[in-house]
């Protein structure tokens, strides 16, 4: 999952960031004003973005409406000082998907995105499932027939995405946006190290990661054709 913090707010953003990139991990961009976070939204693919309504250069408001102008769907999470029912309101009807108020817990705030990365996948459970193959995505956590199978961040998240897509293949470039974000330089073969590790670690399971050379990579039962 790739998210788009818009935030001028050091000592704010650097806990988001904490939160949703080392504790969540997702892939994490963060702008500093609205001219950025317009420019990164004309630009670049992100699954959700967390905007700031008074952001320097930009109001987030017009970010908003410009961003939803070009009809894009991609899901937003207000953070603003703003408590009035009118700000809400009229941030919701810009095209807002939810509205937080400073000061707000980042417990509160993972939640929430959580609650909207689901929804706009159309996912009202958290868990993945294929094969007794589970990932929970609310904790992170990996069990395979009810015991846990330990991985690391990164082969967790490789596992989700190729778990989303189960039979399918997945294009190399589809996991590098998913795991990385624009300041991470993730190295040539750092993919194909996750996914090796990984499927090693699914050997006494059902499946397994087949590689498709130039393309990507699958998650499927292990003896299909």
């Amino acid at each position: 999952m790739r998210l788009l913090i818009a935030e001028d707010d050091e000592h704010l953003a650097a806990a988001i960031l904490f939160a949703l990139k080392t504790l969540n991990n997702f892939a994490v961009d963060r702008v500093a004003d609205g001219s950025a976070a317009d420019r990164a939204l004309r630009d670049g693919i992100f699954d959700l973005v967390l905007l700031d309504l008074h952001l320097p250069r930009l109001d987030g408001l017009e970010v908003l409406r410009r961003l939803r102008a070009r009809n894009a769907l991609v899901p937003v999470l207000v953070m603003s000082g703003r408590a009035a029912d009118d700000d809400k309101v009229r941030a919701l009807d810009l095209g807002a998907d939810d509205y937080m108020v400073k000061p707000f817990s980042v417990r509160e705030l993972e939640a929430r995105v959580r609650a909207l990365l689901r929804r706009s996948r159309g996912v009202t459970s958290e868990r993945i499932c294929h094969a007794g193959l589970c990932f929970d995505s609310g904790s992170g956590t990996v069990t395979l027939d009810g015991k846990p199978l330990p991985l690391s961040a990164r082969e967790a998240a490789v596992l989700e995405v190729l778990l989303r897509d189960f039979g399918r293949v997945v294009r190399k470039e589809k996991l590098v946006e998913q795991l990385y974000s624009y300041d991470d330089s993730p190295g040539v073969n750092a993919i194909e190290v996750f996914v090796h590790r990984l499927r090693k670690k699914l050997s006494v399971s059902p499946v397994t990661v087949k590689t498709f050379h130039g393309i990507g990579y699958q998650l499927d039962h292990r003896d299909a054709a």
